[in-house]
């Protein structure tokens, strides 16, 4: 079965042509990196324009790079995200549905972020799954794919987020992420000592708005960005570490799963193999960002369980992914 894959849920115009769930034939992204970058930040409204300006011209390159096969599917991002930018690719999926007299199915974007770290490799049930992104840090027990039993959660501040924000104090340019880690690499870690949140009754729950905002008294003071970049980066994955330690030992699985944007991190993903002895896996490059891929991929699996959605589905600029199961 050949799937279009369809996402716009933030900033980023990606579509692709998946096959059975697994075999990417395409996979095109439009950033709109440099549209942004004047504002430190997504602007929603631009971010809602450029989909609607570049959206058919990248899903007809990506259905050209793949071969032009017979499209079966169209899987698209249904939430959570920005409103506008959702209903541009929702809306498309709908459209070309009915043009095409094909099926289509609306995906959870988080839950894509997970599956993007299992496409091509062979799952065991139980598996706890890890999403670090610039909008979700959670930890859920995998039951199968789809029925998902939530661990712990950010109280405030995703962990990607964090990362854009400390750059945004240090003065590093957008999209920060990258650029803290970048700048880590030239600082000592150990300079100095930065604590991560605890959340009170709840120790398997994040907390990163406390640890940035030590960050920002820290650059106050006699220290070298680096070092700041450094020690930042180094207790954000400490605490990330410590949380997995505790659910192992309350939880029994056999896998561990890591997604989103901040799991491109090398840094980070060093340290947890370094740190665990079960199989960890990671995105395959390309698909720690968000992407297209992985809701084609995902969006085979939902349709062959669920069928296919109607055309009354509405985007959701948020959606817990428990309500998956």
């Amino acid at each position: 079965m050949f799937v279009l894959g369809i996402e716009t849920s933030c900033d980023e115009s990606a579509v692709s042509v998946v096959k059975d769930g697994k075999e990417i034939l395409s996979n095109v992204i439009y950033s709109q990196t440099d549209i942004h970058k004047k504002y430190g930040g997504v602007f929603p409204e631009l971010a809602s324009r450029a989909h609607v300006d570049v959206l058919i011209p990248v899903i007809e390159e990506a259905i050209q790079k793949a071969g032009s096969p017979k499209i079966d599917l169209i899987a698209t991002t249904r939430g959570p995200g920005l409103i506008g930018a959702l209903l541009i690719g929702l809306n498309a999926a709908k459209a070309l549905s009915i043009a095409w007299d094909i099926p289509f199915v609306g995906v959870n974007h988080i839950e894509a972020h997970l599956y993007a770290s299992m496409m091509n490799q062979s799952v065991q049930f139980p598996s706890l799954g890890v999403v670090l992104s610039g909008g979700h840090t959670f930890m859920v027990l995998i039951k199968s794919l789809g029925v998902y039993e939530m661990i712990g959660q950010t109280v405030d501040d995703a962990m990607g987020e964090a990362f854009d924000k400390v750059a945004k104090i240090l003065g590093l340019p957008y999209p920060g992420g990258p650029e803290v880690e970048k700048l880590a690499k030239m600082g000592d870690d150990s300079k100095i000592s930065f604590t991560a949140g605890r959340v009170k009754r709840s120790e398997l729950d994040f907390s990163f708005s406390g640890l940035k905002t030590s960050v920002l008294y820290a650059s106050k003071e006699e220290h070298s960005k680096a070092d700041i970049a450094a020690s930042f980066q180094k207790t954000a994955i400490n605490d990330v570490i410590k949380k997995i330690s505790l659910v192992k030992k309350k939880f029994e699985f056999s896998q561990i799963f890591i997604g989103g944007g901040v799991s491109h991190n090398q840094k980070l993903r060093e340290t947890l193999k370094n740190s665990f002895d079960l199989p960890l896996f990671f995105p395959p490059p390309g698909l720690s960002m968000d992407n297209a891929a992985m809701i084609g991929g995902l969006g085979y699996h939902l349709y062959l369980k669920n069928g296919k959605d109607s055309l009354d589905l509405e985007a959701k600029p948020r959606i817990s992914l428990v309500t998956n199961s």
